[in-house]
């Protein structure tokens, strides 16, 4: 009998990878992240090895980043393609237009794909429930299409405080995911007239929150926290240099 190739190893080592992730994804959505066991996704996935997620994924932890990082890469390909055809109309896109830009790829590719749609309902949550920013997750990565969404953004709300800025920005950020897996969950989700006004709705939000009037009572808190933040930095330098 002749040894299996380097090749054919390879492709079934894909194979069984991304049968373990659909089958995580599926069992996610149904019963959310923190109620499904290794024993069942392997089950699930038709696995007869009961350690292969621990060879591929090393743990549960190991297999939701996997499935995050394989996600995030089709919707930012779909968000460079958007971003492209904007960007070929003006170098300066409305608010609006950026605020679209963050929710149609996600939308577009649930709307294709019933799998996509599965891993909308049982991962949206994490961004919108993250301790950590969210900036941090999406914007602030220093590279990619969402960094330079970030700074498209940013230019278009030259007015805002960088502190009131960021604060604003979490909140779309979370109001969008939030909204989209609430959206994912309904019988028609991202099908027809109701799915579009959906979206819609969402960006005219999302938009409105980037750019309704400061009061001057958070303009005063922000003033505060920058202050604040700046003698925290002296502070810590000043220890480092002793």
């Amino acid at each position: 009998m002749m040894k299996e190739t380097a090749i054919g190893k390879q492709s079934r080592s894909v194979a069984t990878q991304k049968a373990l992730m659909l089958a995580a994804e599926k069992l996610i959505a149904q019963k959310g992240i923190e109620n499904v066991s290794i024993k069942e996704i392997v089950k699930a996935s038709e696995q007869k090895n009961e350690s292969a997620l621990q060879y591929h994924f090393k743990n549960l932890k190991g297999l939701i980043g996997a499935i995050q990082n394989t996600r995030n890469k089709e919707i930012q390909l779909k968000r460079s393609e958007l971003l492209q055809e904007i960007l070929a109309l003006t170098n300066n896109p409305e608010v609006r237009d950026i605020c679209r830009l963050m929710v149609m790829p996600t939308f577009l590719l649930a709307k294709a794909s019933p799998k996509f749609r599965r891993y909308v309902v049982g991962f949206s949550l994490q961004l919108a429930l993250a301790a950590d920013s969210t900036l941090t997750e999406v914007v602030w990565r220093g590279e990619g299409v969402d960094h330079r969404l970030g700074i498209l953004l940013r230019t278009a709300l030259p007015d805002l405080e960088e502190t009131i800025y960021r604060q604003r920005m979490e909140s779309t950020i979370r109001l969008a995911s939030i909204s989209m897996c609430h959206h994912a969950r309904q019988k028609n989700a991202f099908r027809g007239t109701t799915a579009e006004f959906f979206v819609s709705s969402l960006i005219d939000a999302m938009t409105g929150l980037l750019r309704a009037p400061v009061s001057e009572e958070t303009t005063a808190m922000a003033k505060s926290l920058s202050k604040s933040r700046k003698r925290t930095k002296h502070d810590s330098r000043k220890s480092t240099l002793r």
